[in-house]
């Protein structure tokens, strides 16, 4: 698979990244050997960028990385790690660590479970508001400097913030949510301020968390999910799936699905935005085999006419989370504002 560096300066990679999570978090975890064999099926099709958090599933997601890693498989990857997501014993998520000692105790009991002696890149989940930026990036550099790190990233972050951590350190790479359903990152100064400052972007939430893969179907009695994601809610679910419909004619005139519409769509945001990754969530092989498919797909300037008035950003029903879910997001709060606890 042809590959890019992860903004000016990081790391070669695919247009897609693998992301774990699914295999460890989930109402239904995934089977252990369908987890591995899709891990092995992206690394085999060049896909070797590897999403995990020492949080996803309380650290089951990285010691399921590294049995699959096992061998010589870890020279073919780059893992890229988020710390700072506090759990209690029943899995409930209960606040945001940046403090440096912190830092460096995560990264030594990711490492441990990894089985590796340094990750790709190492982020922040979320900011936490008690601890300046410049300190937590701060800590990650000693990181850096000790090899135990070899890139620095962020995650939902606005653009003061990713300014103030590139000043401690260059940023390689800010991953945000970013999809036909959330265009937030074009507006709110996060991909402008990226591309300027030469950090490449990494997608999740390309599918909008279901709602666009052409065949979602409501579980009796309504999705769950509805309190903490607005757009399933059954005041909004009508209209957003409408809109994902709208897509179907576009993705039959290419002769793939609308998924892969959707993923083709951001990994065609590199041509604006910079290096834009698009990252997958699976659990089997056979969805890695699918989204192949959409890396390969050129979009025209007249296709992406098409999608945007298809999907307009404006006609999308519901915020992407809840309130107070949103409230904890530095990303939401605007191009002015500045994490942690300076002015």
């Amino acid at each position: 698979m042809q590959t890019r560096p992860l903004g000016t300066a990081g790391p070669q990679v695919a247009p897609l990244a693998l992301g774990c999570a699914g295999m460890s978090d989930h109402t239904a975890p995934a089977d252990e050997a369908d987890a591995i064999a899709t891990i092995h099926t992206a690394l085999a099709a060049g896909v070797t960028l590897l999403d995990t958090a020492d949080f996803y599933g309380m650290g089951h997601n990285e010691e399921l990385i590294r049995r699959a890693l096992r061998g010589s498989d870890r020279d073919k990857a780059l893992l890229s790690v988020k710390f700072g997501g506090l759990r209690d014993p029943d899995g409930a998520f209960v606040g945001i660590e940046g403090r440096p000692a912190h830092v460096k105790n995560a990264l030594a009991y990711s490492l441990r479970r990894l089985g590796t002696d340094h990750v790709d890149i190492y982020r922040p989940a979320r900011i936490d508001p008690a601890t300046p930026i410049e300190d937590t990036i701060g800590a990650v550099a000693d990181l850096v400097q000790a090899g135990h790190v070899r890139h620095i990233g962020l995650s939902e972050v606005g653009p003061q913030t990713i300014r103030r951590a590139h000043a401690v350190h260059p940023i390689r790479d800010v991953q945000i949510e970013y999809s036909l359903f959330s265009r937030a990152p074009e507006t709110n100064g996060i991909l402008d301020t990226c591309r300027e400052l030469g950090i490449g972007v990494t997608a999740y939430g390309v599918l909008a968390h279901g709602l666009l893969t052409g065949s979602y179907r409501q579980p009796a009695g309504g999705d769950p999910r509805a309190h903490w994601l607005p757009r399933f809610h059954p005041d909004n679910l009508a209209t957003n799936l409408a809109l994902a419909d709208r897509l179907r004619p576009l993705a039959h005139a290419h002769g793939i699905s609308v998924a892969q519409l959707a993923t083709a769509w951001v990994i065609a945001q590199s041509r604006e935005h910079g290096t834009v990754v698009a990252v997958l969530g699976a659990r089997r092989p056979q969805r890695i085999e699918e989204a192949l498919a959409a890396a390969d797909v050129t979009l025209t300037d007249a296709d992406l006419r098409t999608i945007h008035e298809a999907v307009p950003a404006e006609a999308v029903a519901g915020t992407r989370y809840a309130a107070p879910l949103m409230a904890l997001l530095d990303s939401e709060r605007g191009p002015k504002t500045s994490a942690g606890t300076a002015d």
